[in-house]
């Protein structure tokens, strides 16, 4: 009798039944590789159209209408996937506390660069990481967040602050510069949300950004004491008998 290859997960359980669970795993990782591109282009255009809305004060009613359609098509894709992953789940209730950045992601689609983290382990976990070492790999992921979420992250602070009395973010140009200075944890004070909205995007910010910029220094760092390490160990004259 044929046993299944070595290091492959047959989906069996105790006493060579086949696990259910195993092979809905298997369906959400198939739905999910399916989805991959579509996704990633839905989330491009919902950073798009959003943009548009809040950067173009011209717009048209008619564009402005197009734009919103947009916006509210692209929404109504990531709850589709997100109700399909949950159906083909056979513990649905794991599934939303185990998967709750993709609820949370759901809900605020602004924050969906924050699931590049996921894509990240997903294919750690699969053993294709690539040509790229692994540090790498880390630093790329966490920088590319990092930006798609400063991007994301100006557009709502200008979105909610500018034209507010007493604000001081009036420009997209302030909403950068308070972006840039509270990802990397600067905080120079200059300019400020005056709004509660604006100060909960600004603690978001603050969280994300000592983490994701956290993980690339940390990273960068780990590198270089692995590098010199291994120079070291080249450079050590042969131990003799």
């Amino acid at each position: 009798m044929a046993s299944d290859a070595p290091g492959v997960s047959s989906g069996r359980g105790p006493g060579g039944c086949r696990d259910p669970g195993a092979m809905d795993d298997r369906r959400i990782r198939e739905w999910e590789r399916r989805t991959s591109v579509p996704l990633m282009t839905a989330s491009m255009l919902f950073l798009a159209a959003y943009a548009v809305l809040v950067l173009d004060h011209d717009l048209s009613p008619d564009a402005r209408d197009s734009w919103w359609t947009v916006l509210g098509v692209t929404w109504a894709v990531f709850g589709v996937d997100y109700l399909v992953r949950l159906a083909l789940s056979p513990r649905r209730l794991r599934f939303v506390v185990t998967r709750w950045l993709d609820l949370l992601v759901l809900v605020l689609p602004l924050l969906r660069p924050l699931r590049v983290v996921q894509t990240y382990t997903r294919a750690q976990r699969s053993g294709h990481g690539g040509r790229l070492a692994l540090e790498a790999q880390v630093m790329a992921y966490a920088g590319l967040t990092t930006l798609l979420l400063g991007f994301a992250g100006s557009l709502a602070v200008y979105h909610v602050e500018h034209g507010r009395t007493g604000a001081n973010i009036r420009t997209y140009g302030d909403a950068v510069w308070y972006t840039c200075s509270t990802l990397t944890a600067v905080g120079y004070g200059d300019v400020f949300p005056v709004t509660a909205r604006g100060r909960l995007i600004g603690v978001g910010l603050m969280v994300t950004g000592l983490g994701l910029l956290g993980s690339v220094v940390g990273t960068f760092s780990s590198w270089l004491v692995g590098r010199f390490r291994e120079i070291s160990e080249a450079e050590r004259p042969p131990e003799r008998d």
